[in-house]
């Protein structure tokens, strides 16, 4: 393992946690020196409702900017197959969508249960294949739920195999909740990807809500994850998964990896100063991690 991409989600799961809306010329401000500091992708946003989420509203104004970096993967996370065609038509390289392994979680966060989303998936499966466009599935609640609790791995295994049968090209398990283990996290990943093939399962979105998110990302990387996503001062949660919070904090994921002597492709000192837009432009927000309190150690090479 000589090279991970560390996926940043900031603009999409951490501020559609925070109730103020973060004006567009600092979102844009953000993308750009994160493409800067050398992160490859970003997740710019969502194509959800400004009703339900104002915001995310500026979304497909943001795709349009970040094509305009060179290098930056853009993609975006969509609810169903209506959010799908506005991603398309903003020009996403890639789009995702949360398939709830909880189908209370499900309902109450896309107002679908597990048959509905499978169809779902397999619509916009087509409309990315037509588009030339990357489709992930990301199986969100997959380590377990604050509505429903654990979730059988069983049924995670069988409906990654059914997102698959239905056209994902890629899976993703998210541990929305904060309810994962190392332990968890390796058996899963080894059963998910015995059962749909290597290939398919290649990203983690985990949660750092009971302090674990490090350990599993590193449980991830043993098992032969490449991608890892996190968000800048730890921003995030889910909405509509109550007590849900805390994702990876990219700037701690990024030290621990290249500390490792894991390739990122991001200038760390670059990205610790990526931290001061979101301090100007969402004062009073709390930020997290620990390598931005304590700086880099003497004689580190990033």
């Amino acid at each position: 393992m000589t090279s991970i991409l560390v996926s940043e989600v900031g603009p999409r799961d951490g501020l559609q946690s925070i109730d103020r809306i973060m004006p567009l010329a600092a979102k844009k401000a953000w993308i750009a020196a994160e493409a800067a500091a050398g992160v490859r992708e970003i997740e710019v946003g969502s194509f959800v409702p400004a009703s339900l989420l104002p915001q995310m509203a500026d979304t497909a104004e943001l795709v349009a900017f970040a094509r305009t970096l060179p290098g930056l993967n853009v993609v975006a996370l969509v609810p169903n197959a209506k959010g799908a065609m506005r991603a398309v038509e903003a020009g996403v390289h890639g789009m995702s969508i949360p398939f709830s392994m909880s189908e209370t979680h499900s309902l109450s966060n896309v107002r679908k249960s597990h048959a509905d989303m499978i169809n779902e998936i397999a619509v916009i499966a087509g409309l990315a294949r037509a588009a030339d466009v990357h489709f992930a599935v990301s199986l969100s609640t997959a380590f377990g739920c604050t509505i429903e609790g654990p979730i059988a791995e069983d049924a995670v295994v069988r409906l990654a195999e059914a997102a698959v049968k239905a056209g994902a090209m890629e899976l993703s398990l998210s541990d929305t909740t904060g309810y994962g283990n190392p332990a968890q996290v390796k058996r899963l990943v080894r059963r998910v990807k015995a059962a749909v093939g290597a290939d398919m399962l290649t990203t983690l979105h985990l949660h750092n809500t009971r302090g674990l998110g490090l350990a599993n990302a590193l449980a991830g990387l043993e098992e032969g994850i490449t991608t890892l996503d996190a968000s800048l001062g730890g921003l995030g949660g889910c909405p509509y998964a109550p007590g849900a919070s805390g994702n990876i904090v990219t700037e701690d994921l990024v030290f621990m990896l290249q500390a490792m002597g894991i390739e990122t492709g991001i200038n760390l000192p670059k990205l610790l100063m990526v931290r001061e837009i979101l301090v100007e432009s969402l004062p009073g927000e709390s930020l997290y991690g620990f390598t931005p309190d304590a700086g880099l150690p003497l004689g580190f090479i990033s």
